[in-house]
């Protein structure tokens, strides 16, 4: 008995893990989100494999005491959860230029490199049409910025 559960086990485990996935070859589109100010970005998706893609992403950052441009880049991992539903997870960084305004007499610029992680979760229409949100921690090295930060972003990309 405790073989045939065994058996069983390692059978769903492998039907899971085995179910078709249906990541488009590229997706274009926006990111829209920040964490403590607006953000906008041009989002491009590129499949790699299987179930593997690579973002990058350009964006316009903006907030009460700076404003400035991210380039980011991350190779994902996707899984399917239920029919359009994936989940996916990746890591990643890139490069960043920030201009910072504390008050009339302090204006200083920064450019930085940043490693992100990647987690969230996508819908796929029947339509050329993916949605998703995420959540990207990112920990910055620069002289002024440099801690972590928490994205959160919704995407919308049209598929192709």
């Amino acid at each position: 008995m405790k073989k045939l559960f065994i058996a069983f086990v390692l059978i769903a485990g492998f039907s899971f893990s085995s179910q078709a996935q249906e990541i488009a070859d590229n997706a274009l589109g926006i990111r829209l989100g920040d964490n403590d100010g607006f953000g906008a970005e041009i989002s491009y998706q590129r499949a790699l494999g299987g179930n593997n893609r690579l973002e990058l992403d350009l964006g316009l950052r903006d907030g009460r005491n700076y404003d400035g441009f991210k380039l980011a880049g991350l190779y994902q991992w996707v899984w399917n959860i239920d029919g359009g539903f994936n989940w996916y997870a990746g890591v990643g960084g890139g490069l960043a230029s920030y201009d910072y305004n504390d008050g009339p007499f302090r204006d200083e610029n920064d450019t930085f490199v940043f490693a992100a992680g990647d987690i969230g979760i996508e819908y796929n229409f029947d339509i050329p049409l993916l949605i998703s949100l995420d959540f990207r921690p990112e920990f910055a090295f620069g002289d002024y910025n440099d801690d972590l930060d928490f994205d959160i972003a919704l995407g919308l990309r049209y598929q192709f």
